[in-house]
């Protein structure tokens, strides 16, 4: 981009900023969400849960499907890429 360019877009030049804080951001939560060692805490305080009586069988088994889909997809190795950006 030339000179006249970045002239023109330097008004948009906090938004373009903002942009990229806004992916940064996203990155690193989606890294965090599919970290199969944050996925493996997360099922054994899941089973701590179900085994104080706080959640039931039905919840447990719902919420334990979802975490190993997490699990899978971050096994996969698509977790951590630019796929979602």
């Amino acid at each position: 981009m030339g000179l006249i360019g970045e002239v023109l877009l330097l008004p948009f030049a906090p938004v373009r900023g903002s942009a990229w804080v806004i992916r940064q951001v996203l990155n690193e939560a989606e890294r965090i969400y599919y970290d199969p060692a944050t996925i493996r805490t997360e099922l054994a305080q899941l089973e701590e849960r179900l085994e104080s009586g706080e959640i039931d069988e039905e919840e447990f088994d719902r919420l334990e499907d979802e975490l190993l889909d997490r699990l899978e997809i971050s096994m996969r190795g698509n977790a951590g890429t630019d796929e979602w950006t």
